[in-house]
């Protein structure tokens, strides 16, 4: 008997339906992964994310010492001088101290940039398509009473949303590998090397212990990672159309990186220096219970200029780590895009 056949067809599987007589065959077709990976590989996501990946690790082979001077002052270790901190790590480490933790460091900052740079634009995108879509669609509003709700969302701003975004997930994916970076840093003798770092932590603290400070640092990327991400864009896209220009030079893009940085740094660093003291504070026995206890103890101890210890060492830093970031970053977005995908 001939069968008549109603196919289904869905992306994974296909249902067969039959007669009365003959039951429903499923036909499981997998996924042609090589296809999907092909591309992904020649997508605009994929160049952004490889992008951020090369613009961080260059970046921090460049300034991987300003990093150590600046650990170590945030959490009270050494010297409380720029140049006297350079000194002591040369005294006491030789030169190849002030890399000290710099292998953990590149094992973090690659995917940290890479995820973070690549969420931010695909956030800001999302959004911003979203905004476009409710607005081709009639600016529908929503009536509560005598108030008119403007469902557009056109007060949303797509760059902060996308910097809050790219903070948050690029956070709690590698935050495990910042608190191993800051034990390197800060304690060569009990933590010598990552796999020991790892699993020392691991034995003391529990997985919990890769998660130390989390919640601060969350706190702290917020306020950061929007200002940070907006400054930059805001100021970009003022100074081309003040210049009348298109694209930037590479000096241009080094200066408001940097000033970007500078202004999101100052903000947060309070939080930061919470953040340092609660991942830090087991090592010398004793830890505050939360951000806003570390915050106290550090007034208690140091005033209120103690939430900006070591401010002058972090922008040394982030203004130039910021600058050359964005100076790389968008270097390797022309060379891996191409102009295929210009805004």
């Amino acid at each position: 008997m001939l069968l008549e056949k109603d196919m289904a067809i869905s992306n994974n599987f296909e249902v067969v339906k039959g007669s009365a007589a003959s039951p429903a065959a499923v036909e499981l077709r997998l996924p042609d992964v090589g296809r999907a990976l092909r591309n992904f590989v020649i997508s605009r996501e994929a160049g952004e994310f490889l992008s951020g990946a090369l613009a961080g690790a260059m970046t921090k082979a460049v300034l991987a010492p300003l990093e150590t001077i600046r650990t170590r002052m945030i959490v009270g270790v050494g010297s409380k001088q720029i140049a006297g901190s350079f000194l002591q790590i040369i005294e006491e480490h030789g030169w190849q101290g002030l890399w000290a933790g710099n292998t953990i460091n590149m094992v973090r900052i690659i995917p940290t940039q890479a995820i973070e740079l690549g969420t931010f634009e695909y956030v800001k995108r999302v959004v911003s398509s979203a905004q476009e879509k409710w607005k081709d669609q009639g600016n529908r509003k929503l009536q509560v009473g005598n108030l008119m709700v403007d469902l557009s969302f056109s007060w949303i701003s797509p760059i902060a949303v996308g910097g809050a975004a790219a903070g948050i997930v690029s956070t709690l994916t590698c935050h495990p590998l910042e608190v191993i970076k800051d034990r390197l840093t800060v304690n060569r003798e009990i933590y010598p090397s990552i796999s020991l770092a790892f699993r020392k932590i691991c034995k003391d603290d529990g997985v919990g212990g890769l998660y130390a400070g989390i919640f601060p640092t969350l706190v702290g990327m917020l306020p950061y990672s929007t200002c940070y991400y907006f400054m930059y864009e805001t100021v970009k896209s003022s100074y081309c159309q003040s210049k009348k220009k298109k694209n930037l030079n590479r000096a241009e893009l080094l200066v408001i990186g940097a000033v970007s940085g500078f202004t999101a740094s100052t903000i947060s660093f309070p939080l930061e220096v919470a953040r340092k003291r609660l991942m830090i504070g087991k090592m010398h026995g004793k830890c505050p219970p939360n951000m806003a206890a570390a915050l106290a103890e550090v007034i208690q101890e140091e005033g209120l200029l103690g939430l900006y210890r070591g401010w002058g060492a972090s922008c040394l830093k982030v203004m130039p780590s910021s600058g050359i970031t964005w100076m790389f970053y968008e270097a390797w977005k022309e060379v891996l895009l191409m102009d295929k995908f210009k805004q």
